[in-house]
């Protein structure tokens, strides 16, 4: 009888201990002598305020549908020959006769096919591309949507800034409005419309990643950034925004493969509206020249000049009878 009670003193301690712990648990503790210490967390969970969207995703299914019928194919014919063989080993070698008699003989040349994208700007045939495009093309040939072809020719041409402005004899065609690229915020959505590796009509999406890029790839670098797929074929054709205008012109890719790694590059149509009016109205874009070069005003070179801020350029070279 004796240890029958022990055990069940015994459980009546193991619940009088459970039943402290729960009263520690859920705030007890400091009635009864226990505190618990608090860490401040190393992170913030506190939300991002920001304007709720005035409206959903874009309808890129109509804008597809309207804005696809003004991206035409470009495809171009290039003629090139082969150089004639010279003696690596100048007029004295042996084997000279040969190559006078071989290796200087007319080499058959041999006709390059390429394409690319473009679209109308305007219902009278005026063609927006890259010049990449259609450099050194000896005859240039325009695909609509609806299957017709048609003879282009070069309005004018600007390396500098890879833009070309072609013209096809057609009246009444559907057009692809220019927007303002400066009113383009990172983060923005977009949709590319081109025909990569010849696949007509091919629509994709995505955001602008970043704007003002210099990629290395002349004097007016200023590109638009996308993750939109663009890959071989899309140069030339429009990155459109939500309102279905053309923001940018798809100029180049940055690619280890040759194939889209969601990084793509697209000329402003800000800068693209300014040379296209010389191209048609000249044929070239005259440029303003003052003949200096100019550097950054680094902190070291101010501290040197005796100059309390960075503000400004430094005027490095004045060339010689340049207007400067």
């Amino acid at each position: 009888m004796s240890r029958v009670f022990r055990n069940h003193r015994g459980k009546l301690a193991i619940i009088a201990l459970v039943a402290l712990s729960l009263a520690v648990g859920i705030g007890l503790g400091p009635h009864l002598g226990f505190t618990a210490s608090a860490r401040t967390p190393l992170w913030t969970e506190r939300t991002v305020d920001v304007a709720p969207t005035p409206a959903t995703a874009p309808n890129w299914v109509e804008l597809a549908s309207k804005l696809k019928p003004a991206v035409v194919n470009v495809s171009t014919k290039r003629t090139e020959g082969q150089p004639a063989m010279r003696s690596p080993f100048g007029p004295g070698d042996p084997f000279e006769r040969f190559f006078r008699d071989f290796g200087d003989q007319p080499q058959p040349k041999r006709s390059v096919r390429s394409m690319g994208s473009g679209f109308i700007i305007n219902a009278d045939g005026h063609i927006l591309t890259n010049n990449h495009v259609v450099d050194g093309a000896t005859d240039i040939t325009v695909k609509l949507s609806d299957g017709r072809e048609m003879t282009a020719k070069v309005v004018g041409r600007d390396p500098k800034t890879d833009l070309a402005l072609l013209k096809v004899e057609a009246t009444g065609l559907p057009t692809i409005p220019l927007g303002d690229s400066s009113d383009l915020k990172v983060g923005e959505p977009v949709m590319a419309i081109g025909n990569p590796f010849g696949l007509e009509q091919t629509v994709t999406t995505g955001i602008v990643s970043a704007t003002g890029r210099v990629i290395g790839q002349g004097p007016y670098d200023d590109f638009i950034q996308t993750d939109a797929s663009i890959n071989p074929g899309n140069s030339g054709g429009p990155l459109i925004n939500a309102r279905g205008q053309a923001v940018g012109i798809n100029a180049a890719i940055f690619s280890q493969t040759g194939g889209s790694v969601g990084i793509g590059f697209a000329i402003p149509s800000s800068l693209a509206k300014t040379v296209v009016t010389q191209l048609a109205d000249s044929g070239h874009v005259s440029r303003g020249w003052l003949g200096v070069s100019i550097q950054s005003l680094t902190p070291e070179l101010a501290k040197s000049f005796g100059l309390t801020e960075t503000a400004g350029a430094l005027v490095a070279n004045v060339m010689d009878d340049s207007p400067a």
